[in-house]
């Protein structure tokens, strides 16, 4: 399974805006905050792996 690191760029409301970090052109990923561990702020590092993100350590 693949595992990609992203930031967290901009919390909006529910949802927060997602860059990876391997490709800054890409664009934005929107993803619900349900499916963020709570605990998120803007600059936050994430991990996503096994169709879940967990604050990286």
């Amino acid at each position: 399974m693949n595992r990609f690191e992203y930031v967290v760029e901009n919390i909006d409301g529910d949802y927060a805006h997602l860059r990876r970090t391997d490709d800054p052109d890409a664009e934005l990923k929107l993803v619900a905050r349900a499916l963020l561990p709570p605990e998120i702020t803007e600059g936050a590092e994430l991990i996503y792996e096994w169709m879940q993100y967990s604050i990286k350590e």
